[in-house]
């Protein structure tokens, strides 16, 4: 069962990576700051030295989400329930994956402890604990992303306008062939091409919004460039350091496993997932939840990393998932280019998340750990 148990664990990281990789450097991508493989490598590389950081500094949600307090203690101790409860998450989170919608593994790893806990010991299963330290951290964690980024994007484009930073817009030259009828000296009409001049202004889908102007000294573009990739980077930095522990708890039934190598493991599996099935989820990222220019993004990217890392500091499961998309759509309900549509989508993805993960687990649970 302990091989059984690593490899499951493993597989929920792989998900967890595919699923969650991107979400960090999104704005990146959807900016067009930088290409998807750009983001893509930032992402891991960030992302695993929150990981292993995460073996210093995440003490705490280390042991929250071994399952204590929610489950029986003996229960938590079962390499059986900790398999189902791995295969529970896991097989949500990459189903979501393939499907392009970005889930909350903290939200998965919530329904499979409950529906694996149901199936093992009923009522025994501690609903209150659940509430408290789980689904309330969980619940309020997208609104307060909203107000966040909002509130931070409102500031920064403040201090923008006070030091004088303008935007800059794309006007499109070109010279394209027009075919017109000639009068003959025959009388006929012959049809000639003849240059036409054309001048369109870009649009943000198609063209890049730069900043003009200079912050002591140096581009504002530049700066702004360099700032947003800091923060997407931090951003990865704390998904890593908030979401490597919850995963690694699954291996503390193993006595005999030392932790520290399940975190590597967990590090190693996490970063794989997101370099190769991370595509779809990358889309709805960057370009199906608001548009957004370089500015937005690292106003976006600042909320979600200043959340996601205090609430790994102080020992609260929020999701990242569900602050970065809370951040995104936030700061686009201000600029009003949210995209309404497929945040619903989004929405209904995380309505199902914890009744999806119960299921599988209980499932699981019920065909390996009570037979």
């Amino acid at each position: 069962m302990i091989p059984l148990l690593f490899l499951a664990t493993c597989f929920l990281a792989y998900s967890n990576g595919a699923n969650d990789n991107f979400k960090g450097v999104a704005s990146l991508f959807g900016s067009r700051t930088c290409s998807y493989r750009v983001a893509i490598s930032w992402a891991t590389v960030s992302t695993f030295v929150g990981s292993v950081a995460a073996i210093f500094l995440a003490e705490t949600l280390l042991k929250k989400f071994s399952g204590k307090g929610l489950a029986p203690d003996a229960l938590t101790a079962s390499p059986s329930f900790v398999v189902a409860v791995a295969i529970g998450a896991g097989a949500t989170v990459i189903l979501a994956t393939v499907s392009g919608f970005p889930i909350s593994t903290t939200h998965g790893l919530t329904g499979a402890l409950v529906g694996a806990g149901f199936v093992a010991v009923g009522t025994e299963v501690n609903f209150n604990a659940l509430g408290k330290n789980f689904v309330l951290p969980l619940l309020l964690s997208p609104f307060l992303a909203i107000g966040t980024g909002a509130s931070i994007y409102l500031v920064f484009r403040f201090i923008r306008l006070r030091l004088g930073v303008t935007k800059e817009l794309c006007v499109c030259l070109g010279i394209s062939e027009q075919v017109l009828p000639m009068p003959q000296p025959n009388g006929l009409l012959a049809a000639q091409a003849m240059p036409n001049l054309s001048v369109s202004v870009g649009t943000q889908s198609v063209c890049r919004q730069r900043y003009a102007g200079k912050v002591m000294g140096l581009s504002a573009g530049r700066v702004l460039d360099i700032l947003h990739f800091l923060s997407a980077g931090a951003v990865s930095f704390a998904r890593g350091l908030n979401d490597t522990p919850k995963i690694a708890a699954l291996l503390l039934v193993a006595a005999a496993f030392d932790i520290r190598w399940g975190l590597v493991a967990v590090a190693v599996a996490m970063a794989a997932g997101g370099l190769i099935n991370a595509k779809r989820v990358a889309d709805t990222m960057s370009h199906k939840i608001t548009d957004m220019n370089p500015g937005q993004g690292f106003a976006a990217n600042l909320s979600t990393a200043v959340l996601v890392t205090t609430a790994s500091l102080h020992g609260l499961p929020v999701s990242t998932t569900h602050v970065s998309v809370g951040s995104l759509f936030g700061m686009g309900v201000v600029t009003r280019q949210a995209k309404w549509k497929p945040v619903v989508g989004i929405l209904a993805s995380w309505v199902l998340t914890l009744p999806c993960a119960a299921l599988i687990a209980a499932i699981t649970y019920w065909l390996i750990g009570s037979h």
